[in-house]
């Protein structure tokens, strides 16, 4: 059996320096906000190139948090892209503003440029793209559009499967997470960079926005019983914060696995019956995601041949229970497509290359 992920073999490495760690956090027992989430916190937004970094709870907590600090009237209006994982527009919800949704680009992941413009209204506050699969979302092209309306909006993007991607929009070739007014990076375990549990941190180059951020994921306060505002109990805890630093020393060379994996499955897998979304140059291939005309049939001929598999997402935002209602249903056709015929292959950095090579060599067997 080919696994989809082997999050076992990905961490096994790093189990001893760990263990160490972790025997010296039980004995000093500083859980909470220990020295260690600091200098994970500075070593993070070193490696994106931010200013600052502030670890939290999780991925969800870290958008509703970015979206709480900038403190934007009651049903301000937040564009997000029709496909995306609930958390982006669950924490839009969460904040008390109004999600927007916008549909992605014919065969990408990314929010369509060419569809943000018109959906900007006297109530849009922010434009949260979402670097989907590891691939950069056009940051160049958004901050055009969001100078040419002479108007306040917020950059807030949602950089959970990116950790490490390239802007290739920028001229300096930045990382994601550098660029925006605050960015959002999900720690869960599978992620490229993730912890051993939930986690998440936020970056930002704005002093203010930083030292607001800060107080709300600890209840709002930097000192302890002085609430200075209606916060969150979202603390990055000392454990995983020393786990994700020692993790985070390996992540350029598993991304650049992965990037080789990607690359081979672009060049090989050759069948008329799949599509290849685009990446951009600089992703991270969180997820490598193909199109495919039968989907059931597929799943059952990956099942045959013990290939591991996953759906990100099998549904668009748009189709999810809790949002028919809102926003009705199947309104948003490449976001609805990729929900529909979308499957995510294999991209472990494990992968052995007879692996990678069995993988490819049955799916251009595949037949609709």
């Amino acid at each position: 059996m080919i696994k989809f992920f082997d999050l076992y073999k990905q961490d096994r490495n790093h189990h001893t320096k760990i263990l160490s760690k972790f025997k010296k956090i039980i004995t000093n027992t500083n859980y909470i906000l220990g020295n260690e989430v600091k200098i994970f916190e500075n070593n993070f937004a070193k490696f994106v190139g931010a200013k600052f970094a502030i670890g939290c709870g999780n991925g969800t907590d870290a958008l509703t948090i970015a979206l709480k600090s900038l403190n934007l009237p009651k049903n301000s209006e937040v564009i997000i892209p029709a496909m995306t994982y609930c958390s982006t527009a669950f924490s839009v919800i969460n904040s008390g503003l109004k999600p927007v949704l916008v549909d992605i680009g014919k065969n990408m992941s990314c929010i369509d440029i060419n569809k943000i413009e018109k959906k900007i209204t006297a109530n849009t506050k922010v434009i949260m793209p979402v670097h989907l699969y590891g691939s950069a979302a056009d940051l160049k092209s958004i901050k055009n559009i969001i100078k040419k309306t002479k108007k306040k909006i917020y950059l807030v993007d949602d950089c959970s499967q990116a950790h490490g991607a390239i802007d290739e929009s920028d001229y300096l070739k930045r990382k994601i997470g550098s660029t925006s007014d605050i960015s959002c990076f999900s720690l869960y375990p599978g992620k490229n960079l993730g912890a051993f549990g939930d986690a998440g941190i936020i970056t930002t180059n704005n002093k203010k926005i930083f030292q607001i951020i800060k107080k709300i994921r600890n209840l709002g306060s930097e000192k302890k019983f002085i609430h200075e505002y209606v916060g969150f109990n979202s603390r990055l805890d000392t454990i995983q914060a020393s786990i994700l630093d020692i993790k985070l020393k390996d992540l350029t060379k598993l991304n650049n696995k992965r990037q080789i994996i990607a690359k081979k499955y672009d060049k090989e897998i050759n069948n008329k019956n799949i599509t290849k979304i685009f990446y951009t140059n600089g992703s991270v291939y969180h997820q490598y995601v193909i199109l495919v005309k039968n989907r059931k049939k597929f799943i059952k001929f990956l099942n045959k041949y013990k290939i591991g598999y996953n759906f990100h997402y099998p549904f668009s935002i748009d189709q999810l229970k809790v949002f028919k209602k809102k926003f009705g249903k199947n309104k948003f056709k490449n976001s609805n497509n990729l929900a529909r015929n979308g499957i995510s292959l294999p991209i472990d950095p494990n992968l052995s290359k007879n692996q990678i090579k069995f993988i490819i060599k049955k799916i251009n067997t595949f037949n609709n």
